[in-house]
């Protein structure tokens, strides 16, 4: 990204130096929580300052139909991944409907402008190659907080480049077409967010922990389809028996790509994940504003 020029540097480490004295708190699952807390802060400080304004000229200014169509398009260019990965997930009957929402919706949906495989049952789904190597049995590894990214893992972050690589928009050669699609893409998952984003302006919490806890819940539960197994933590408290259940998730069910954006988190990227199961919207935040910037 343009964004991390030469001087953006030095705010940069100042910021990871100011975030190593924010919290004493260790969680075995960030164990690098000071530098992660010194990106979120400059991620913060990204956004505060170009994203998020950016984001408001652009509800301003787009009618609403437009906006619709936008977010449809980059959905529909999202269900490639999506597609990709439910092969490589074995996940055979998801990946026809994934294939064919694609086929639908770039044909009579006019490039994916309009919806129409939701229209017709085609549900959209979320798959993405940290959940493939998750189903594959490869652990999350650290909580990472990625630069203009936002949260991620150590995982999930080499899903991130992995997805990237086989994005549709990298496959446009010129340059300047490319980053406008980018640009355009980051602004509409950007400013989808500025309402549900209230939530945490709101509320008296450390946003930082609270996004983080959020991200790596909703990470597990995606990886299992929504019904993640207990942890061991829960055992515990339940006397040490053995539960075999699962957790009930609240899986929610498919939308339409055009309201697909749900989650808050205040990072300066998107990514653009279509519907998946429930959870609080606020855990949803950054999640949304991944994907533009691949």
């Amino acid at each position: 990204m343009t964004f991390m020029s030469a001087n953006c540097i030095p705010l940069l480490l100042a910021s990871l130096v100011l975030g190593g004295c924010a919290s004493t708190h260790h969680n075995p699952k960030d164990p690098f929580e000071p530098f992660n807390r010194g990106v979120y802060q400059f991620n913060e400080t990204v956004d505060k300052a170009i994203v998020k304004p950016a984001a408001k000229g652009y509800n301003a200014v787009m009618p609403v139909p437009g906006k619709i169509m936008v977010s449809n398009f980059f959905s529909n260019l999202n269900d490639v991944i999506v597609t990709i990965n439910d092969l490589l997930q074995f996940k055979i009957k998801q990946a026809v409907s994934d294939g064919g929402r694609i086929v639908v919706n770039t044909t009579v949906g006019l490039y994916g402008l309009v919806d129409v495989a939701s229209q017709v049952g085609l549900e959209k789904h979320n798959e993405d190659f940290g959940q493939t190597l998750g189903y594959w049995g490869v652990g999350s590894g650290p909580y990472l907080v990625i630069p203009l990214f936002g949260p991620s893992s150590f995982r999930d972050g080499a899903g991130l480049y992995a997805d990237s690589r086989a994005g549709v928009l990298r496959r446009v050669s010129h340059v300047g077409t490319r980053n406008q699609l980018y640009a355009t893409n980051l602004l509409s998952k950007r400013a989808e967010l500025l309402d549900k984003e209230k939530v945490l302006e709101e509320a008296m919490i450390d946003r930082y922990s609270f996004i983080r806890d959020g991200y790596l819940q909703r990470r597990r539960s995606l990886i299992y389809d929504g019904s993640p197994p207990r942890e061991k933590f829960d055992d515990d408290e339940n006397g040490g028996a053995p539960d075999k259940t699962s957790f009930n998730d609240h899986e929610e069910g498919m939308q339409p790509a055009a309201t697909e954006a749900t989650v808050v988190a205040p990072a300066t990227a998107v990514s653009a994940e279509p519907s998946a199961p429930k959870q609080p919207g606020v855990y949803r935040i950054w999640l949304s504003r991944r994907e533009g910037i691949r």
